[in-house]
């Protein structure tokens, strides 16, 4: 084997480090080329009323941390915000300061390591696709229900940012129009009826009216609503409670309106459901199931997509972003191999002057510094003599 493929095969072996960072909390992993974790660390998300360096001062000392024991490659970073087309600057992150803020560039001056920037959505999907429940599938959307909606799609076994990088913000397509008040300022927002925030607004206002159905809920709360979350409806519906399974289905039933409008959009052959909500399983997929079914353009003619949940957990944003890293340091490389390639096979080509005959240089001096470039006439015999000036 010869010395650059072994040196090419080496880097291919070598970890690299995945981050995952959302608005409570900052997930790091090294990430190994099989999509296992083979170190992790967490740190708690600094207050989004600190700067943005705040934020970059505890990636850095994650992969301080982690560098410090493994001869990492690269670094991706799934971040929880709109990630322009570059992969290098956060546009918006609606749970931390950043605005425009150039990610990529100020943490690889920090860490001295090449850095990729991506939706934290994205970078779950792509760990799906490569690793997980989306194996072997070319056209994937992926949803992930949590505070809100997130979600990316592969297609042609391609991830899809969009011209400006914010594909995939699926949660705020209107599915009621001029129904609830979203936090982005429309109505009708589909996170409005199919995430985790609905769930816990929606348990609370049973509370808070007195609901004869939501005893158990109420008991579980001590009947302060503001207790209720997320994963204590969850955990009443896992149990059988019949008004946390009643609050489930409804969020299944408006889940499988926006995967039915997706299909008519996407067309994917496998639909992966992801994030908080979903840890419930077929308790909430089922109903969405067979609203996507009824829902669906065209339902009894046409194929339809699988609907499953996420095989990696918590875990898909972080390793994304690692592989995210690894495919595109392997890809710089790579252009930088062809283009040294190209320019060493590229024959010297004659330069012609305006009626085609070839320029020959001369190093005469023209009126100060500088290479003259005169006209060339061939000879009887072939050779090649300077035109008369």
């Amino acid at each position: 084997m010869s010395p650059t493929r072994t040196r090419v095969s080496r880097l291919a072996l070598r970890p690299t480090i995945g981050i995952d960072i959302g608005g409570t909390k900052v997930a790091a992993g090294v990430v190994d080329p099989e999509g296992t974790i083979i170190e992790r660390t967490r740190r708690e998300t600094p207050s989004k009323s600190k700067s943005p360096r705040v934020v970059e001062d505890t990636i850095a000392d994650v992969v301080a941390e982690l560098g410090a024991r493994h001869n990492v490659l690269a670094v991706g970073i799934g971040a929880a915000g709109f990630v322009d087309g570059t992969q290098s600057s956060v546009l918006f992150a609606p749970h931390l300061a950043w605005r425009n803020e150039p990610l990529r560039d100020a943490v690889q001056r920090r860490i001295g390591l090449p850095v990729v920037v991506d939706n934290d959505a994205n970078a779950a999907l792509w760990a799906e696709c490569r690793f997980g429940a989306a194996q072997g599938e070319s056209h994937v959307v992926c949803v992930n229900l949590g505070t809100g909606i997130g979600g990316g799609v592969v297609l042609d076994g391609v991830l899809h940012r969009g011209r400006f990088g914010v594909a995939g913000e699926f949660g705020h397509m209107v599915v009621v129009p001029g129904g609830h008040r979203c936090e982005c300022g429309n109505r009708g927002c589909w996170e409005q009826y199919a995430s985790g925030n609905v769930l816990v607004r929606e348990a609370r206002e049973l509370v808070l009216n007195g609901s004869p159905v939501a005893y158990r809920i109420a008991e579980t709360c001590e009947g302060d609503p503001s207790r209720i979350t997320g994963p204590m409806v969850s955990a009443l519906a896992a149990q059988g409670d019949p008004a946390a399974l009643e609050l489930l289905e409804e969020i299944g039933h408006w889940l499988g309106v926006g995967l039915a409008n997706l299909a008519a959009a996407f067309d994917p052959g496998l639909f992966v459901i992801g994030g908080g909500v979903s840890d419930v399983g077929d308790l909430l997929l089922e109903p969405a199931r067979t609203t996507f079914r009824r829902t669906l353009s065209g339902r009894g003619f046409r194929p339809e997509a699988n609907v499953v949940r996420a095989a990696l957990g918590n875990d898909a944003g972080l390793i994304g972003a690692a592989d995210l890293a690894r495919r595109e340091r392997a890809r710089r490389r790579r252009d930088r191999a062809k283009l040294v390639t190209t320019r060493l096979l590229l024959p010297r080509r004659r330069e012609l002057n305006g009626n085609g005959t070839p320029i020959r240089r001369s190093s005469r001096r023209v009126g100060g510094t500088g290479t003259a470039i005169e006209p060339a006439s061939r000879r009887a015999n072939g050779t090649w003599r300077r035109s008369a000036s």
